[in-house]
């Protein structure tokens, strides 16, 4: 496979990018899942010589990815973790080569200098087994996202007592899946709002009526006169923004408001792939938001569809004050917590594609 070209994306990513657009690959694990699948096989036909080249190559691929498919931020975070598994196994290479076994125990000094040296490391400098080592680390990533939903829900039991009743919206498979987790040992009962007009909570409903969980579904409009009422509220959330803040289904502003009113804590299940290094900010409002069809919420042959402007937006922002606990795979967090996940996962750099 040679070189692609700066100006055009590789046949494979087009296909992507088709088949995302055409809902041929949806929910944010399979998008990931392919995400990375596609930079693992990019990584090992294409032709590359030193570190800075593979990102150069992967980092000019990820625009596309970004400005074909913004609003699935999770192939960019994808694209960013790569990144930083190239320079992670570039920087631990020139570590084994500039300190030897018997430094391997480095005093605090040392690992202060350590970080400043990495800072200067020449990524065009070829280094022998880097392929192998980025594969092998791409092959650990891929066998985290086999089991990070077993991973996320067995925590649930931790979280949930018996008796108690948990308030969700909408219909999330993460979500879903913990519930069921916890209903294993727990007698729980759910109360699911809804999420008009495309009123998704009653699949979920469905879903764990079938699992033998008392399950009550209500209209949004009846949020806060139920909220009195809960011990929990659990959500899932489409991303977690760099400041703790939520990109959430549209509905989970109001639910948090109102379990803020009622000291109700927030429970959000995010896996790490969906953390990612970007704020919201005033200006763009309308790229973080995308409009639904109007005609479930006012059909077009209406009368009042002639003098009325009817909006169907399909996310809320939800900032960090109304979040109690973020649950991922790897533990609970607080949200002030998120920006050292952020720097486990990111390098700085590569937050701007």
């Amino acid at each position: 496979m040679t070189a692609p070209r700066n100006d055009e994306p590789t046949p494979e990513i087009a296909q992507f990018i088709h088949d995302v657009r055409l809902r041929k690959i949806v929910g944010s694990h399979n998008l990931t899942s392919k995400t990375l699948t596609l930079l693992k096989n990019f990584t090992s036909k294409s032709v590359w010589s030193n570190a800075e080249q593979l990102m150069s190559q992967i980092r000019s691929q990820g625009r596309f990815l970004v400005a074909a498919l913004p609003q699935d931020i999770v192939i960019a975070n994808t694209v960013r973790r790569f990144l930083k598994i190239v320079r992670e196994e570039y920087d631990s290479a020139q570590l084994r080569v500039h300190y030897d076994d018997a430094q391997t125990s480095l005093s605090l000094h040392k690992l202060v200098t350590q970080t400043s040296e990495q800072k200067r490391w020449d990524y065009s400098q070829p280094q022998e087994g880097l392929k192998d080592a980025v594969l092998e680390h791409l092959g650990e990533i891929e066998s985290e996202l086999e089991t990070c939903s077993d991973n996320l829900s067995s925590q649930a039991t931790e979280h949930i007592h018996s008796a108690e009743l948990i308030m969700t919206i909408g219909h999330s498979r993460t979500v879903e899946k913990f519930l069921k987790k916890a209903a294993e040992k727990r007698t729980i009962e759910v109360i699911v709002a809804e999420c008009a007009p495309a009123c998704k909570g009653h699949q979920l409903a469905v879903n764990l009526g079938k699992a033998k969980i008392q399950t009550t579904v209500i209209s949004d409009s009846a949020i806060f006169a139920m909220m009195s009422r809960v011990n929990k509220v659990i959500i899932g959330t489409h991303s977690v923004l760099a400041n703790g803040g939520l990109r959430a289904i549209c509905g989970a502003y109001s639910l948090a408001l109102a379990a803020k009113h009622y000291s109700v804590p927030v429970i959000v299940l995010a896996p790490t792939y969906k953390l990612t290094p970007v704020h919201l900010s005033n200006y763009d409002q309308d790229d973080f938001n995308i409009l639904g069809n109007t005609e479930a919420v006012i059909p077009y042959n209406s009368p009042a569809a002639r003098f009325a402007k009817a909006y169907n937006p399909v996310f809320d922002y939800v900032p960090p004050e109304l979040v109690t606990l973020f649950i991922t795979n790897t533990g609970g967090n607080a949200p002030s917590y998120v920006y050292r996940l952020l720097s486990e996962l990111y390098h700085p750099d590569d937050n701007e594609m």
